[in-house]
């Protein structure tokens, strides 16, 4: 990522991009310890955005601050479904489904933390991972609906239709930076 905290243009070596991953995971890691510590808070989404430094979701709303929010609301629900049902914590489908939600969250979040327009390359590949995370919770949720008397078949629809709203909320996302990429870049230079 050339020109990152005011080095030259140039690519960077593997160091470089371990330094910066590394970066990356710790906002992950705050992030995650920041959700947990305000998950019943009124006002989390504007003390975590404050702590994470994320300015401009306290000051506009974009349509990545509302998936955002989204699928912080789905990993909230999910805690709930966990408090309401003493036997989802020891199933590992729903143990899959919680932490792939949450990496999905978290994922997200890096996404959108910065300004995604200079790093758009980046941003979708973040969104990749965040659609791969909540692909794998699907996935899981379809596995603990099999099991009976885990979930309710209301709880079943109320979960799947908020992965597919997340699912279908990351897709359209990545179309919007990768036609930007190509607005860009000229078409001949995406690879995805």
């Amino acid at each position: 990522m050339a020109g990152y905290e005011g080095e030259p243009e140039r690519a960077w070596d593997e160091y470089q991009w371990e330094r910066f991953l590394q970066q990356q995971e710790g906002k992950a890691e705050k992030y995650m310890q920041l959700l947990e510590e305000y998950l019943d808070d009124p006002q989390r989404d504007e003390i975590i955005a404050r702590e994470m430094g994320w300015t401009q979701l306290l000051d506009a709303r974009d349509w990545g601050a509302e998936l955002d929010a989204l699928t912080f609301a789905l990993t909230i629900w999910i805690d709930h479904l966990f408090d309401r049902n003493a036997s989802l914590p020891n199933e590992p489908a729903a143990v899959k489904l919680a932490t792939q939600a949450a990496l999905a969250n978290a994922k997200l979040a890096a996404a959108l933390s910065s300004d995604s327009l200079s790093e758009i390359g980046m941003t979708i590949a973040y969104l990749k991972r965040a659609l791969k995370a909540i692909t794998i919770s699907m996935d899981a949720a379809a596995q603990l609906q099999k099991i009976a008397g885990l979930v309710t078949r209301s709880q079943y629809a109320v979960l799947r239709q908020r992965l597919f709203q997340v699912r279908d909320g990351i897709v359209t996302l990545m179309g919007k930076y990768r036609c930007e990429w190509r607005r860009r870049f000229g078409p001949e230079s995406f690879r995805g």
